[in-house]
């Protein structure tokens, strides 16, 4: 092997353990600062791991604080919203692969256009319309912000993999007498599960880890979501970051339980949508 192949393969190692080190790193303070003592905090500097560890800040935000309705809150939020966004972005994408009528490219330039506006833009005039109808300071409300702004990514998200399953399958089904509705659910959806499971992914990670909407929209504790539950562990003078990060690491756990879930889709469903034909 010549030394230049070997010093571009060392290379590569190298840049690849960098940026998984990079990637992971926070994740690692977010753990190691939530199992050290209140007392160690400050005290002991910067270490990589305390001297001491402590469960405490665990068993305070499970018992003693409010955490449990934030979580229980995110989960009906984001599972609703990833559940809705999957099910009417495989409808939409169907129909834009394989359909061509008068709007469709304005259909499409529309969603293009939703993509384009900061969100913080629109933080009034969905206040607005969602006060009338009683669906501020409720999670029906922020399911339906989250539905209407991830269906159009979702959408071409699911588009592209339709591209990719050729016509002559759902034809020849509806030869044999199935409606095209059976053929898309029998024979179609089945072949795109990586592409479900891809666009799952996306939007729950998206609704899971939302702020700035769950923030302006709801006003008490009953119905908060967990980044704005983080908040409630930060006071005007002091900051309770051991509590802090410990509802951090068990905010991680649904996601991580989702994706291991998805996970024998995904990597097949984030390469295979990229590709037509």
């Amino acid at each position: 092997m010549r030394a230049s192949k070997v010093i571009s393969i060392g290379a590569h190692r190298i840049a690849i353990l960098l940026y998984v080190i990079v990637a992971l790193f926070p994740l690692f303070w977010l753990l190691k600062v939530s199992v050290t003592p209140n007392d160690l905090l400050y005290s002991e500097g910067v270490r990589m791991w305390p001297s001491r560890m402590t469960f405490d800040h665990f068993s305070f935000v499970i018992a003693h604080s409010a955490f449990p309705v934030f979580f229980k809150n995110s989960l009906i939020v984001a599972g609703s919203t990833a559940i809705v966004v999957t099910i009417l972005a495989s409808l939409s994408g169907y129909a834009l692969s394989r359909f061509d009528f008068k709007a469709k490219y304005w259909i499409v330039g529309l969603m293009l256009l939703t993509q384009m506006f900061p969100l913080v833009m629109l933080v009034a005039p969905i206040f607005k319309m969602l006060s009338p109808l009683g669906l501020t300071n409720s999670l029906t409300g922020l399911v339906v912000v989250y539905t209407a702004f991830n269906v159009p990514f979702a959408t071409f998200l699911m588009q592209s993999f339709f591209d990719g399953i050729p016509k002559d399958l759902e034809e020849a089904a509806m030869i044999d007498g199935a409606s095209r509705f059976v053929a898309f659910r029998q024979i179609i959806l089945p072949l795109t599960l990586p592409g479900v499971a891809a666009t799952l992914g996306f939007v729950f990670t998206a609704a899971w880890s939302e702020l700035l909407f769950a923030l302006m929209l709801i006003s008490g504790n009953d119905a908060a979501t967990f980044p704005v539950g983080l908040l409630t562990f930060v006071s005007k003078f002091s900051v309770d970051f051991g509590q802090m990060m410990a509802a951090g690491v068990l905010a991680l756990i649904p996601a991580c339980v989702f994706f291991l879930l998805i996970q024998r889709y995904l990597v097949q469903g984030l390469t295979a949508g990229a590709v037509k034909g």
